[in-house]
């Protein structure tokens, strides 16, 4: 099927939600973008977006003097709203690429989406919620598809690194990779760690409704992916990891559900060898262990019922003893804070059948970057974005709704993520 990309329009990228929390780092971002080698002679046409004309020039004001940039100033600006069906088709059409940066997603996503496959505008978003991201798929894959649209998903934090880290450790090696496992670590300075509410928001709506996850998951009837190599086996609920020297738990956000679905397409339309994949996310100590177990289960039962989930919203700093706030992180805060995952893989040397025999590689490679919802979130949107504007000849060969992974194996998005700050590092190979 021939692809209709949009073109002549005003904009290559208009930011959806330019003035919430998140996305007042994702217009810096932007605006360092189109400043830097990629865009060097060539204009990169951008606007921002969203309700309060008021709000988003302020954001504007704020980053023109956070980066010295007074020309910031007077970047064009849109106004739209996710409950007026008309101002965003209004937006749609004169962007090639919307960045959406309005959630909780499965509130507000739907109506942003839907604007973007009827008016031929690419899309990216940054969320984390499996249900959005699958139920995107069961109600417009066909739609965007057809009209030569990429709704590309889960491309900030959550699942950038690990969709492209499984990826990039399949390319390091020789052989076939057939699986990996990930452990998520997060450092922070002496003010610790604070996150803006809308995740915490995010997280708590994800937890209440697993129950629809399970059924939407029904009527999309994805096919088991078959096991190629050894099985890898889950580990349990609360391990200590020879691995990382501490305490580990299963990952709980969408890392998982993203790369089995990249996997899916690979094998699928690629013909490619799946990669089976398990992700953990190290807890430190038995202190700290003890003190997440505990959060970990008052949390669980507030989310059961309505009057626990409002009381969740309403007081975040409490619930997550401090990780969440209405304020957000200071700045120091964020300058201070980092991550790495750290991918344990094995496989096949070349011309071994994976189908017989044991693993005979391992490799071990690593993602690192800044702190993860402000600075590396922003980053990896905002190189999404470019890489569907860049690379169009390089992406699958119609529309749809995608992983990070399905939509960009065949680009140079870690190249550009490497240059941008988020590293993509082998630390050992043994063939």
């Amino acid at each position: 099927m021939a692809t209709k990309r949009p073109s002549n329009r005003p904009y290559h990228i208009v930011i959806f939600g330019a003035s919430g929390f998140t996305g007042q780092f994702v217009v810096e971002e932007v605006s360092r973008v189109a400043d830097g080698e990629e865009y060097r002679g060539q204009e990169l046409r951008w606007a921002v977006a969203g309700r309060s004309k008021k709000k988003l020039e302020e954001v504007l004001s704020w980053a023109a003097e956070r980066q010295g940039k007074p020309q910031l100033k007077s970047i064009d600006i849109l106004i739209c709203d996710t409950n007026d069906a008309p101002s965003l088709a209004d937006m749609c059409k004169k962007a090639t690429v919307v960045l959406d940066c309005v959630g909780p997603y499965r509130l507000y996503g739907e109506p942003v989406v839907k604007a973007c496959v009827e008016n031929g505008a690419h899309f990216v978003d940054i969320s984390g919620e499996s249900q959005f991201l699958e139920s995107m798929v069961l109600k417009y894959d066909e739609q965007a598809a057809e009209n030569g649209v990429y709704i590309v998903g889960s491309s900030g934090f959550d699942s950038i690194p690990a969709d492209l880290g499984v990826l990039f450790t399949r390319n390091s090696i020789q052989g076939t990779l057939t699986a990996v496992e990930s452990f998520l670590s997060l450092k922070s300075g002496s003010e610790g760690t604070r996150l803006n509410e809308g995740t915490w928001q995010s997280a708590i709506h994800e937890v209440a409704n697993q129950g629809k996850l399970k059924s939407l998951r029904k009527k999309l009837a994805f096919k088991p992916l078959p096991v190629v190599g050894k099985k890898l086996k889950r580990r349990g609920a609360v391990f200590y990891s020879n691995e990382i020297q501490q305490y580990a738990i299963p990952f709980l956000g969408s890392d998982v559900s993203v790369v089995e679905r990249s996997q899916r397409y690979l094998y699928e339309k690629l013909q490619e060898t799946p990669v089976q994949y398990t992700a953990y996310a190290a807890v430190g100590g038995i202190s700290s262990l003890i003190k997440l177990m505990f959060a970990g289960l008052l949390f669980l039962l507030f989310t059961r019922c309505s009057c626990g989930r409002k009381l969740l919203i309403k007081y975040p700093k409490f619930f997550s003893f401090g990780i969440f706030s209405k304020e957000g992180p200071t700045q120091k805060q964020m300058d201070d804070a980092s991550f790495s995952m750290t991918f344990y893989g094995e496989g096949y040397s070349q011309g071994l059948d994976p189908h017989q025999g044991k693993p005979d590689v391992k490799i071990c490679t690593q993602v690192s970057g800044p702190e993860i919802a402000y600075v590396t979130t922003p980053i990896a949107m905002v190189q999404a974005g470019v890489t569907l504007l860049k690379e169009p000849e390089s992406l699958p060969k119609t529309g749809g709704v995608y992983t990070p992974g399905a939509a960009f194996s065949k680009t140079k998005m870690i190249d550009r993520l490497n240059k941008a700050g988020i590293n993509f590092t082998v630390l050992s190979n043994i063939e």
